[in-house]
């Protein structure tokens, strides 16, 4: 067992996290603002879908305390809180969630980004250099930019295009400067194109299913031919699990992806299945986004014995199944 806490742990990828380390029997506490795209920004009567993003955020915290989880309310870019929690939990690992959590939205409002990116992970390498912990740190498959091949490793070289990337792989880089001055042992977590349970951070698979639900048309930037690496959060959290438990992950940077690019048409394909109209609008690709394709993951099958078990057929398919009971259940 680890005692983890979990920075920015109540956003999409990071409450499904807690979820998975309690079943495995970790010590599970998770400090969160809620102020990023999360339950304080969905406040404003002119948001769309409203109500169901603050049911899906609702339903998240729920999960979490009928769980036993522990929900801390605090700003990770406010250090002496941040600190004196931490410091007193007195945790084995902390991990670094805290972010804005879109590529498009921290090429809008790079302040923000900067802000509760890098200003917040400031606060928890100094915390986690007090106390001697190690730090995962959730990065992204953004920082490769644009893939020169069919695929990418962690040893591939990373030009970021973009705010989002350029900060997630900023981050990396001060996080590995920690380790060399100060002995700070790391475990660095690139993810791809999720998709899964609770998310409302407007990504493409959530987005898709959202779409058809209401009877509204998908837009899709480019032609659809293009290739993603699509990753069902369940394999991404058991991941991320194997990562916090094992040693050979010490100072390590991992692709915890399917492992395999998919293209976003391969995506309508599913939904065509599930349902009877789906209306496809094509626009120009926007210019910002890298072109990018499979991530390999075969170090952390070697390293960590990650394994991926969720191709499209089937991830998709369960996060489709979800969203439809969850859409029912919200409208009755």
């Amino acid at each position: 067992m680890k005692k983890i806490v979990l920075v920015g742990g109540s956003g999409f990828i990071g409450h499904n996290l807690a979820l998975h380390l309690i079943s495995k029997g970790h010590s599970v506490n998770i400090i969160d603002s809620f102020s990023v795209n999360n339950l304080l920004n969905f406040t404003d009567d002119e948001i769309p879908n409203k109500d169901l993003y603050r049911s899906i955020l609702n339903n998240r915290i729920d999960l979490i305390n009928q769980n036993n989880g522990k929900l801390i309310v605090e700003d990770a870019r406010n250090y002496h809180s941040l600190s004196k929690i931490i410091t007193s939990l007195n945790p084995d690992i902390v991990i670094h969630l805290a972010a804005v959590s879109h590529a498009n939205k921290s090429n809008k409002t790079p302040h923000d980004t900067f802000d509760h990116s890098l200003r917040t992970l400031e606060n928890v390498l100094d915390i986690c250099k007090g106390i001697g912990c190690r730090l995962v740190y959730m990065s992204s498959s953004m920082v490769y930019g644009d893939f020169n091949g069919i695929e990418v490793d962690e040893d591939t070289v990373c030009k970021p295009k973009g705010i989002y990337g350029a900060l997630k792989y900023a981050g990396e880089i001060i996080i590995k400067s920690y380790s060399e001055v100060f002995g700070l042992p790391y475990t660095i977590i690139r993810p791809s194109a999720l998709y899964g349970e609770r998310c409302v951070s407007r990504r493409v698979g959530q987005i898709f299913i959202e779409n058809i639900i209401q009877g509204k048309k998908i837009t899709i930037s480019g032609d659809g031919e293009e290739k993603l690496d699509f990753t069902y959060i369940v394999d991404l959290v058991d991941g991320i699990e194997k990562a916090c438990v094992s040693e050979k992950a010490i100072n390590q940077i991992f692709n915890i992806t399917f492992g395999q690019g998919r293209k976003i048409n391969d995506l309508i394909k599913i939904l065509k299945s599930e349902f009877n109209e789906v209306n496809v609008e094509y626009k120009e690709r926007d210019h910002l986004m890298p072109e990018r394709g499979t991530l390999s993951n075969k170090k952390s099958i070697e390293l960590i014995n990650y394994k991926s078990n969720y191709p499209i057929e089937i991830g998709y398919l369960k996060y489709i199944k979800w969203y439809r009971n969850f859409w029912g259940q919200l409208k009755k």
